[in-house]
Order: structure tokens, then sequence, then C-alpha cells
């Protein structure tokens, strides 16, 4: 039996070398010659004597290599501004190539991996520097859109080489003035009984602005003392407030009916002789069900204005409902004339509706989800 297992091993291993092989000269056909370099260096690892993968990686690497030097040479023949990032691409490509066969002992003995560290390092330097010295210059026009672009020219020199020069500060002004400013004012409501409530509501709608990565990187949001404490000069000013809601307004219900048995039921006995005949009759109850209905509702108005004009440029209203609703039964006559369903009706009991602060909270849900998802889609031009 071990020798059965240690054969099947073999055999899948062996199985496992075939497949990898394949693989590896498909993408040397097809072209991909990093892929069939990185296959090839794989399988042998694992098995520094197979000759197929050995044949491979002594075609598949010098085509690699020349390929990515033509792509190189003509790079740098290139007019595009940003070349140096396609340069340092190929560069990069190189020594990922070095590494994969440097850490395969067999492949050593195969192909000289050559190492481009310096070129790499150099041409990381010049993308970088080529693409901080664009965004400096539109960042000095001093206009929005121009601000965005630089600050999309940053980020990529951030991600190329961070911390290169005074990026992170630039980024930072760059944004402030690529953004566009929005101050959310939310007006309490005059009850207290429901300013709880309608705390959670603002606090949610705050935290989706702040914080929702949906919406247009380049708008942001502030609450009215934020942007008093920061000096903010806002874009816009949103307004929200409720025009109107109600809260706990209860409808009750009663309906009473007699309900009959649906087959005949033995209802009593009867003397025959000496012997007792049971009697069969449909019987009756008078079902009585209750329904209480708690509504909930309100309206939303939303303005945003024009900070510098003072001119609403688009006003909505967003309502929202909430009903929560309470059944039970009760019955006189004989419980055999009801239904299993209307038997377990007559189980329930009246309950409490929820707190007043809870049903404010449940029928403002269905205004969270308009209000942010017209939030989203307007802002998403600018």
């Amino acid at each position: 039996m071990k020798k059965y297992f240690t054969n099947l091993s073999c055999l899948a291993f062996t199985f496992f070398l075939v497949i990898s092989c394949k693989s590896a000269e498909k993408s040397l056909k097809k072209g991909n010659f990093d892929d069939s370099v990185i296959r090839a260096a794989d399988k042998l690892k694992s098995n520094p004597g197979h000759t197929a993968s050995i044949d491979i990686l002594k075609q598949a690497y010098p085509l690699a290599l020349e390929q990515h030097l033509n792509d190189i040479k003509q790079n740098k023949e290139s007019e595009d501004l940003f070349r140096w990032e396609a340069e340092l691409q190929s560069y990069e490509k190189l020594n990922r190539l070095f590494l994969v066969l440097d850490q395969c002992g067999s492949c050593a003995k195969v192909v000289d991996a050559k190492r481009f560290a310096q070129e790499e390092k150099m041409a990381r330097h010049n993308a970088a520097n080529v693409r901080y010295k664009e965004a400096q210059t539109l960042l000095a026009i001093g206009d929005r859109e121009s601000a965005r672009k630089a600050y999309e020219h940053f980020e990529v020199v951030n991600n190329i080489l961070p911390n290169f020069n005074d990026v992170r500060e630039r980024l930072d002004l760059a944004y402030e003035i690529a953004s566009f400013k929005v101050v959310v004012e939310q007006v309490l409501v005059t009850s207290r009984t429901y300013q709880l409530s309608n705390e959670y509501f603002q606090e949610r709608v705050n935290e989706y602005l702040q914080t929702n990565k949906r919406l247009n990187k380049f708008v942001r949001f502030y609450m009215p003392e934020e942007a008093a404490n920061l000096k903010i000069q806002p874009d816009h000013i949103i307004k929200l407030q409720f025009d109107d809601f109600v809260v706990g307004n209860t409808l009750v219900e009663k309906n009473t009916e007699v309900v009959i048995s649906k087959d005949s039921v033995k209802v009593g006995e009867k003397q025959v002789g000496r012997s007792k005949t049971p009697i069969y009759d449909k019987v009756t109850a008078k079902f009585t069900q209750s329904r209480k209905t708690v509504l909930s509702a309100g309206l939303l108005d939303m303005q945003i204005m024009d900070f510098k004009t003072k001119r609403v440029v688009t006003q909505e209203k967003f309502n929202g409902e909430y009903n929560w609703m309470c059944e039970w039964a009760h019955f006189n006559g004989d419980e055999r004339a009801l239904t299993a369903a209307q038997l377990r009706k007559c189980k329930s009991q009246e309950l409490l509706p929820p707190a007043p602060q809870q049903l404010f909270i449940e029928f403002s849900k269905p205004i969270y989800e308009r209000l942010t998802s017209k939030l989203q889609t307007y802002y998403a031009k600018y």
C-alpha cells in the first residue's frame, strides 16, 4: 500500500511538470516571453534537470531581454512627455525576471540574467520629476480645473516615488484649490420629544457625506462649525429641514363576524334504547379581530444654494413613512368553529407600539436613502 501511494505521488508530480512545461511552451509560442521565463524557472526550482524547461528558458529569456530593451530604446526616442514611465515599466519587468532567475539556483547555469537596478532607479526619478514639474506648472495657473489635473499628476508622483520632494504638501495644496466645497446645514426639529431622533438622522447624513467614497473625490462636505473654524468660503450651501412630520397617528379597526365550522362536530348525545348515540352538527362562534396601525411620516426639504449669488440652484422634497401594525383577536362560542389561523390569532395579544423616538427614526430611513442617492447623482458632475 505504501508503495502504491508513493507511485501515485510520483505520477501526480510528473503530470504537474508536464502540464507546467506545456504552459511555458505555450506562452513562448504566443510571444509572452516573460511568462514563459517565469514558468520555466518555477519548474527548474523543483526539478533542476528538467530538459524541456531548460530548452524553453534558453529561448525565452534572450527574447524577453531583447523585447524590453527594444521598448526602452523606442521610448528614449519618443517625444511623449511622460516617456520615462514606460521606460520605468520596462526596467521593472527586466528586474522582476532577474529576481525570478536569481532565486532559481539551476537557472544561472542556463542563462546569464542581467540586473538593471541603477537604470530602474534613474528612470523612476526622471518619471517622478517630469510629472512633478508638470503638476507645478498647472498648479501655478490657480484655477480649479488646473488644480485638479495637478492633483492627479502629484498622485502619480507619489505612486512612482513616495515622498518625492514635497509631494505630500503639494497634494494637500492642490486639493484645497481643486475641491468644490459644500456646507451642510441641518435644522433641528423644535419638539424635544423627537430631537434625539433627528440628531441621529443628521449624524447619518453627515457621516455619509464625509466618508462615502462613491461621491466625486473633489467634492468636500463641511459642517457649519467646521467650515467656520477653517474659515471656509463654500461654493454651495445645502439646507435640510423637515417641513412636516407626524409620529404615532393611531388607527384601530375591529371586525366581528359569526363563523361556522366547516364540518359537523359532536355537540351532544341522545339515548336510544340502552345506548347513547352522538349528535353531530355544525357549531358557531362570534370571532372579533382587531388591528392597530400606528402611522408615522415626514417630509424633508432640501435646498442647494450658490453661496456667492445666494440663488437656489436646486430644491427637492423627500417623503418617508413607516406603518407599525399589530393584530390580535378573541372569540365567544365554540372554538371548533374557528380555523387554525383564527385560533393562532386569538392567542396573540395587543402590543405596545415602539417609542415615538424609534418611529421617527423608522420613517426617516427611506428619506435618508432618497436624499443620499440624490446628492450622489447631483455632485457626480462637480
